[in-house]
C-alpha cells in the first residue's frame, strides 16, 4: 500500500526528516518527488514516535521541505538475485551496469528477491570452519591460513599494496571443489581503481566465476551503507542456497565507516571516539558475522575486510573494533613496502587464529603447523639479531647467529617476496620452508616434532640444488 505525504520537516546532508502518521518499518522503500517531477530512491534508516529519517540513495541537491512528496510503499529494500550473476558488474544499489570494456549484457531475471538486511548466522547453527582456502600467496598460505567460514582481514595504509594483493586473491584463490565463487566488492574506491581491479579479474581468465559490486567515490554516500549487505544477501544465496563456497572480498571498510559517521553526524546523534557513532562495533558485526558456515550446508561464507588505517594506526577505533569481531588479521608493513618486497605482510603482526583446524594431514600436510610455527621463530630470533648487530657489529655474533640472520634475509627474499603473476601451491609453499629452516643445524630447530624434523629437513646440498638453483 502507497502511502504519500507532503509534510517534510527537515533535510541534513543526505538525510530527509519527515512526520509520519502510519506505522513505518526501518528498511522500508520510499520515494521521493522531487520540485521539479524527478523521482529519486530512499530507505529509511530510523523511525522515532512521529519522526521518520530517510537516507536519499541520489542526495537531497534541489529538495524543499515544501514542495517534496514522499511516498512510502510497506516493502524492505531488496535484490534479485539469480546465477547470472555470475561475471558481471553491478553498481551501489545492486543494478546491472556496463564494464568499463562495453560489452552488453542481458536483461538479469532473478530466481529469488531477498531483503538485504538479513542477519548473523545463529551461534548454535554454526559449523566450525575446518577447510582451506589457497591463495597462491606463501606467506598467507604457509603462515596465516584462509580457512573457509573465517572472516580475516587485511590492515593496510595509503599507498600499500592492498588493491595488488586483494586483486591477486580474486585471481588465484581456489578451494578442492569446482563450486567456487567470489563476490567483490568495491566501496567508495576511485575509478581507476576499479578499472584496475576489472582489467586483472579479466586477465586471469576467472571472471566468469567472479560477481562485482562497486560504489565509486562519485557516487552517493548513502550507496556505502548498502553495498556489502547487498554484496553478502548474494553471496549468503550461493552458499547456502546453491551450496557453493562463496570469497567476499570487501575493500575499503574504512570508506564504510566513514559514510557511517556521516550519516550519525547528520542524525545529531552523540559521537564517541574520533566522531564515529558509538554503534559502529554492532554494525560492524552486522557484516562480519554474516560470514561461516551452517550446520547441514556445503556452501560456506568466507570474508575477506580491507581497512586501510588512518596514518597507520592499528588503534584507530576501525581496524580495533574490527580486531574484536574477526578470527586473525593480515598487517601490511609500510617497512617492507619501502623494501620493495610484495606482498609486504608483517608476519610478526599478523594470524589466523582458525588455521590450526584448517591444517595438518588430509588438509594440507603433517608439517605444516610445525614447519609454520618453527617459521616464525627463527624469523623474529633474526630481526633481534639484526638488531643486536647494529650495536655490537658482525664480528662479535656466533655462528648460529649468523646463520639465523642469513636466514631472515633469505626468509625475506625467497618466502615473503612473490611476484603478483607467480601463484605457489601449498606444496611449493611447505617445501620452500623447509628448504630455509634446513639452513639451520638440527639440534637448533626446537619448534618441530623428531619424527616430521627426521623426514622433512633437508641437507645443505639439497638445499643448493633445489632451493637456491630454483629460484
Amino acid at each position: 500500500m502507497k502511502i504519500t505525504y507532503s509534510n517534510v520537516q527537515k533535510i541534513e546532508g543526505p538525510l530527509v526528516f519527515i512526520n509520519h502518521q502510519h506505522d513505518v518499518m526501518n528498511g522500508e522503500i520510499v520515494q521521493l518527488l522531487d520540485p521539479e517531477g524527478n523521482i529519486r530512491n530512499g530507505r529509511v534508516l530510523e523511525v522515532a514516535e512521529d519522526v521518520t529519517c530517510i537516507e536519499v540513495f541520489q542526495g537531497t541537491t534541489g529538495l524543499g521541505t515544501d514542495k517534496t512528496q514522499v511516498s512510502f510503499f510497506d516493502e524492505l529494500f531488496k535484490i534479485g538475485i539469480s546465477r547470472d550473476m555470475m561475471g558481471r558488474t553491478f553498481d551501489g544499489q545492486g543494478r546491472p551496469k556496463k564494464s568499463t570494456s562495453e560489452e552488453t549484457y542481458p536483461e538479469l531475471l532473478p530466481e529469488v528477491v531477498r531483503p538485504i538486511s538479513g542477519s548473523p548466522i545463529n551461534p548454535y547453527s554454526r559449523s566450525y570452519p575446518t577447510d582451506v582456502i589457497g591463495t597462491g600467496i606463501s606467506v598467507i598460505d604457509g603462515l596465516m591460513t584462509l580457512v573457509r567460514g573465517q572472516k580475516l582481514p587485511i590492515f593496510s595504509g595509503q599507498g600499500l599494496s592492498h588493491n595488488k594483493l586483494a586483486a591477486q586473491i580474486v585471481k588465484q584463490a581456489k578451494v578442492r571443489e569446482e563450486n567456487f565463487v567470489i563476490v567483490f566488492v568495491g566501496i567508495g574506491i576511485l575509478q581507476d581503481d576499479a578499472m584496475y581491479f576489472e582489467q586483472k579479474f579479466k586477465e586471469s581468465g576467472n571472471w566468469q566465476n567472479v560477481i562485482s559490486f562497486l560504489n565509486i567515490a562519485s557516487d552517493p554516500v548513502i550507496e556505502r551503507i548498502l553495498i556489502p549487505r547487498i554484496a553478502l544477501t548474494v553471496a549468503e544465496y550461493f552458499a547456502f542456497d546453491l551450496d557453493m563456497h562463496v570469497l567476499v572480498i570487501m575493500t575499503d571498510i574504512t570508506n564504510y565507516c566513514e559514510a557511517l559517521r556521516e550519516l550519525s553526524s547528520a542524525k545529531g546523534e552523540i559521537p564517541s571516539r574520533k566522531g564515529f557513532p558509538g554503534y559502529m562495533y554492532s554494525d560492524l558485526a552486522s557484516l562480519y558475522e554474516r560470514a561461516g558456515r551452517i550446520k547441514g550446508k556445503a556452501g560456506s561464507v568466507t570474508q575477506i575486510p580491507i581497512i586501510t588505517m588512518p596514518n597507520d594506526d592499528i588503534t584507530h577505533p576501525i581496524p580495533d573494533l574490527t580486531g574484536f569481531i574477526t578470527e586473525g588479521q593480515i598487517v601490511l608493513s609500510r617497512d617492507l613496502h619501502k623494501r620493495n618486497i610484495y606482498p609486504p605482510i608483517d608476519i610478526l603482526s599478523s594470524l589466523s587464529r582458525l588455521m590450526k583446524e584448517g591444517v595438518g594431514e588430509g588438509k594440507t600436510r603433517e608439517d605444516h603447523s610445525d614447519v609454520a610455527s618453527q617459521l616464525y621463530s627463527l624469523y623474529a630470533q633474526s630481526l633481534e639479531i639484526k638488531e643486536l648487530e647494529s650495536i655490537i657489529g658482525e664480528e662479535s655474533l656466533t655462528s648460529l647467529d649468523k646463520k639465523i640472520l642469513n636466514f631472515g634475509k633469505s626468509f625475506e627474499q625467497y618466502f615473503m617476496n612473490q611476484r603478483f603473476d607467480e601463484e605457489r601451491d601449498i606444496l611449493t609453499t611447505l617445501n620452500l620452508a623447509w628448504g630455509l629452516v634446513s639452513g639451520i643445524p638440527k639440534r637448533n630447530i626446537l619448534r618441530v616434532s623428531p619424527e616430521i624434523l627426521e623426514k622433512y629437513y633437508i641437507d645443505d646440498t639439497r638445499i643448493k640444488n633445489q632451493l637456491w638453483g630454483r629460484l
